[in-house]
């Protein structure tokens, strides 16, 4: 028998506020408002830091900075945009439609994980994103911004923990299997309207861009491959056995 104290909470009895958000969740939130915020107090200096810091593919082709005589710049300069890009978003609306999809998926996930492994899923969730929009956009100058990638992955832990909260005397259960019948319906509407998305075009178009559709599905990938290996009700499991 394992008497150590659960990483993870246990849903709390009787009636909830409207609106209850783990502290991890709202930091976040606070952070990416926040930062909307001081690029809306510099508009002279907000497209330059959203260029420089966004994630733009074409910064990582040789041959395309190779035709066109342009510097990539240090190793740390071409590293940080695959972090920073996901703190960045165009505007407002983009940063407060991200913020409600971080609260509505991301609290059930700061709760089961815990600060550290949450915090550390969603940049590697968002890391994901800018991979697979980096392979599929190679030669794209557009630079990429958003939340919404590293969101898509807690998107998709959120979907493996509906049901599994468990109670007081079982505890919570393991996360829903991935190829489970409910999560590869799940997962064919969600990846089939992101390409619905790719296909018509929506949010294409010059300039700044908000997060690409491939980024969405990179982040949403790696969240639902990587949600088991952070989730410490399946090692405490384990370790029982």
């Amino acid at each position: 028998m394992d008497t150590r104290t659960p990483p993870y909470e246990l849903p709390p009895e009787g009636p909830q506020p409207f609106l209850r958000l783990p502290g991890a969740v709202t930091a976040l939130a606070v952070l990416l408002l926040g930062i909307e915020g001081v690029l809306y107090l510099m508009p002279a200096r907000a497209d330059a830091i959203l260029f420089n810091y966004g994630f733009v593919p074409a910064r990582y082709s040789p041959a395309f900075l190779a035709a066109h005589g342009i510097d990539p710049g240090s190793l740390l300069e071409r590293v940080l945009p695959f972090f920073t890009y996901m703190f960045l978003h165009a505007g407002w609306t983009h940063v407060i439609v991200n913020t409600i999809w971080l609260a509505a998926f991301g609290a059930a996930v700061a709760r089961r994980f815990g600060t550290a492994r949450f915090y550390l899923f969603f940049v590697l969730c968002g890391l994901a994103g800018a991979g697979l929009h980096l392979l599929l956009n190679w030669n794209s100058v557009a630079p990429v911004v958003g939340a919404s990638a590293a969101i898509s992955g807690l998107m998709a832990a959120a979907f493996r923990l509906i049901g599994r909260e468990g109670d007081a005397f079982h505890g919570p259960q393991p996360l829903a299997p991935v190829f489970s019948r409910r999560m590869l319906i799940w997962s064919a509407l969600w990846i089939g309207l992101n390409m619905a998305a790719g296909i018509s075009g929506m949010g294409a178009g010059p300039g700044i861009q908000l997060i690409a559709w491939q980024a969405h599905m990179g982040g949403y990938l790696a969240g639902l491959l990587l949600s088991g290996l952070f989730d410490p009700v399946n090692r405490l499991k384990t370790a029982a056995l």
